[in-house]
């Protein structure tokens, strides 16, 4: 007689970041279950790198703050638990039992091969539930290529892409401008390596 596989149990949102705090490998968090996180690549660290020192230099003397890919996002309407690139707040940042923010104004994330469907799907979709939330940005890691939603009223959102590198997005509700440039900032010196 062959044993039956038991289903997995499912997690509260509190259980979740019980565990989460304890693992040595990040997890996010969907519908009762924890995901294990993938590591990135080369082009994808350099991208966020990029990003953290063109907002770093931004946010200086202002009360603003970049969180990159460590600091837990809680997606309050759907209890899920995600860990986005870049989560970018001016303001007070406001938090989930100590470590888990709640509020960014601006969502970023570096899209790969392995995670594009989820950040433009299931991800996107819950980031839209963020009250707080003005403006999200996907960004490709293997070519120039920026998507720009920007909250409007009425559950819109304005789409503008960026392909060129003498461009600059303007992240109007954190007060910052952002080149293609400097996000792809030594980008060429990895992607032409053999």
């Amino acid at each position: 007689m062959s044993a039956k596989a038991q289903p997995q149990l499912a997690l509260t949102f509190d259980e979740y970041l019980a565990l989460d705090r304890e693992a040595e490998v990040r997890s996010e968090f969907a519908n009762g279950q924890m995901l294990a996180m993938a590591g990135g690549s080369r082009e994808h660290a350099l991208i966020a790198h990029n990003l953290n020192t063109a907002f770093g230099l931004q946010f200086k003397n202002r009360q603003c703050f970049t969180f990159g890919s460590d600091m837990r996002l809680a997606v309050m309407t759907k209890k899920h638990g995600r860990y986005p690139d870049l989560s970018l707040i001016c303001g007070q940042p406001l938090f989930y039992q100590r470590d888990t923010l709640t509020n960014p104004t601006v969502l970023i994330e570096v899209l790969s091969k392995s995670t594009e469907a989820e950040d433009r799907g299931i991800k996107a979709e819950e980031y839209r539930t963020l009250p707080s939330l003005q403006e999200y940005l996907l960004i490709a890691q293997d070519r120039y290529h920026v998507e720009h939603y920007v909250r409007q009223s009425d559950q819109q959102w304005l789409l503008t892409e960026y392909r060129e590198l003498h461009e600059t997005i303007a992240l109007n509700s954190i007060n910052c401008q952002l080149r293609l440039a400097d996000i792809y900032d030594k980008w060429e010196l990895l992607s032409d390596e053999a």
